[in-house]
């Protein structure tokens, strides 16, 4: 297992799949826990699976999350915690600023 951290004013997505390619992972099951500052993720719309609501935050959000890598290529599902709400989805972007954000990545053998 790999552990990833994601540091101050980093992008959580963008410094995750670095590493990955870094260390030659292609597939692989990911945990994440953590800080943001910033986020956007998406959910689907209830009546078109094809169809992505993309939403952007920023103030202090807690996360934890999931995900893989395919083909050498990260796919994140977080939820976030913020002081009044909390949401999820599909990770496009995360920035930390006061905390962190480790990536637990467990590299899988595929017969």
């Amino acid at each position: 297992m790999h552990l990833i951290k994601v540091g101050k004013g980093d992008e959580v997505l963008g410094t995750v799949g670095e590493a990955v390619a870094e260390l030659g992972i292609t597939a692989a099951a990911i945990t994440l826990i953590g800080a943001v500052q910033t986020a956007t993720v998406s959910v689907m719309k209830k009546d078109d699976a094809q169809t992505d609501y993309l939403r952007t935050y920023d103030q202090p959000l807690e996360l934890s999350g999931t995900g893989e890598v395919t083909d050498g290529k990260v796919h994140l599902h977080v939820t976030l915690y913020g002081e009044d709400f909390v949401t999820g989805g599909h990770l496009h972007a995360a920035t930390v600023q006061d905390f962190f954000v480790h990536a637990y990545v467990n590299p899988l053998i595929i017969p």
